[in-house]
């Protein structure tokens, strides 16, 4: 079984919804057939790097409410992370663009550090409140993941790199009609939005599991009829 997760750095429910599967994922009989792969999306391509405002400046702003408004909407957000073991700081948070961070991301899963890199974004922007824009703090988080200096350098020193991976995974959002994250995707049929209870994520993991099986199975339409074909050995033909 395959999950896609559409998301973004500086997304809440993102990081809320990540813990949430990662519940249902540990409670679910079939754990070790499922596989978790992270998908770029940006809440605001076009953000800027941080500015010094804060993030409940900056949500008051964008909203028209005030910032103790602000303030109480991110305190009830602050309340379902810490339900799922994780501590927000709101305060201390810093905006900014997340374009490389997700050109990082795809670079670690080449080098199968996707998992550890998602999780060290996350945290470092939620939690940390670090700068995820910045290229030395990138370096820090990638060598954290176990990335080394040198190759997260020569990725972010390189804007292309990795870019297109980016840009493919949001249009493939764009082509779904996704407007919003987290999104998540299982075997490229079925779709579950935001970040739902872990109880409706562990009915949905058993659902797809009950309904596909824990391997893909092949009606053949063959008929009954031998026909030539290649093994690794060799290529015979019927009746010879």
């Amino acid at each position: 079984m395959k999950i896609e997760v559409w998301s973004d750095f500086v997304c809440p429910f993102c990081y809320i919804g990540k813990r949430r599967l990662e519940e249902a994922i540990a409670q679910f009989p079939g754990k070790d057939q499922v596989e978790v792969e992270f998908k770029s999306f940006e809440l605001d391509p076009n953000a800027q790097t941080y500015s010094g405002t804060g993030i409940n400046e900056a949500l008051a702003k964008k909203y028209g409410m005030s910032i103790e408004e602000a303030k109480r909407a991110n305190e009830g957000i602050g309340s379902q992370a810490a339900e799922v073991g994780l501590t927000f700081n709101f305060d201390e948070m810093k905006p900014t663009n997340t374009f490389d961070a997700h050109r990082l991301a795809k670079f670690a899963a080449t080098v199968g550090k996707e998992k550890e890199m998602t999780e060290k974004l996350l945290a470092s922007y939620f939690t940390e409140s670090k700068l995820i824009s910045d290229h030395d703090v990138l370096v820090e988080i990638a060598q954290t993941a176990g990335i080394e200096k040198e190759e997260t350098l020569a990725v972010l020193n390189d804007s292309t790199k990795y870019a297109n991976d980016v840009r493919i995974d949001e249009a493939l959002a764009q082509q779904m009609g996704v407007t919003g994250v987290p999104f998540f995707v299982i075997n490229k049929k079925y779709s579950i939005s935001g970040a739902q209870p872990t109880e409706t994520f562990r009915r949905a993991l058993q659902q797809v599991w009950e309904e596909e099986g824990n391997a893909p199975k092949l009606q053949d339409l063959s008929g009954g009829n031998t026909a030539a074909a290649c093994t690794d050995d060799n290529c015979e033909i019927p009746g010879k």
